[in-house]
């Protein structure tokens, strides 16, 4: 199983000792570190950068998989008073049974991760994470989680979760099938608003999405 603290300190073996204002905007972590990460039967399953601490220098998002796990790594830019370099901004397990590559988009400071799991009965999950300065550094945070579990032959009814983590705001919607042969369909019913307690979650204690959508489902 692949140890997160190895990048960690890959990261600080690779900080840039030249003084922040000699040096121009950085540039992301090469792919050549990224590859030098891997294990035996792992690949960089997809990566993303962007400015997501909003210092102007763009940072790195990636998924490491392999045939039993996929991590995903925030690697975040930093300029101090003397130096610049990267730094670990965060990172958690992605469900290992992939229907494809994650999608990774940094828009505005936010970063969106889009997962799609599963076999037949398919879970797709959005995860929302802005950068937020702790006594500890920078560390991404989550602000939002979507979920939904579904048929992908529309074998049975399904559920969908939106909650915003910042607020509290969630909805809770069911998904049952309409129609028959080719023309079934999901009509959304059931549409729940409420609040749930907020709280601040870090990019490592991430929820399982599946675990947050049956928790709040069968509390209707």
């Amino acid at each position: 199983m692949r140890n997160p603290g190895l990048i960690t300190i890959a990261l600080w073996l690779t900080g840039t000792a030249h003084a922040a204002q000699d040096r121009p905007a950085m540039p992301p972590v090469t792919d050549q570190f990224l590859l030098d990460q891997l294990e035996p039967g792992e690949e960089i399953e997809t990566r993303a950068d962007g400015d997501l601490n909003g210092d102007g220098d763009p940072d790195t998002v990636f998924v490491i998989a392999s045939p039993d796990e996929r991590h995903l790594y925030v690697v975040l830019s930093y300029r101090g008073e003397v130096d610049i370099g990267h730094e670990p901004g965060g990172n958690f397990k992605l469900g290992p049974d992939r229907l494809g590559p994650a999608g990774l988009t940094i828009s505005k400071g936010v970063l969106t991760i889009r997962d799609l799991t599963g076999g037949t009965t398919a879970l797709s999950a959005t995860y929302r994470y802005r950068a937020a300065t702790t006594k500890d550094g920078q560390r991404m945070r989550l602000i939002g989680l979507d979920a939904k579990v579904y048929s992908r032959t529309y074998a049975h009814d399904g559920d969908e979760m939106s909650w915003n983590v910042a607020t509290g705001d969630t909805i809770t919607t069911l998904l049952k099938i309409t129609g028959t042969g080719e023309d079934r369909a999901y009509d959304k019913v059931y549409t729940r608003k409420f609040k749930r307690p907020v709280r601040t979650i870090y990019m490592e204690d991430t929820p399982g999405a599946e675990e947050e959508l049956v928790g709040v489902t069968k509390a209707k």
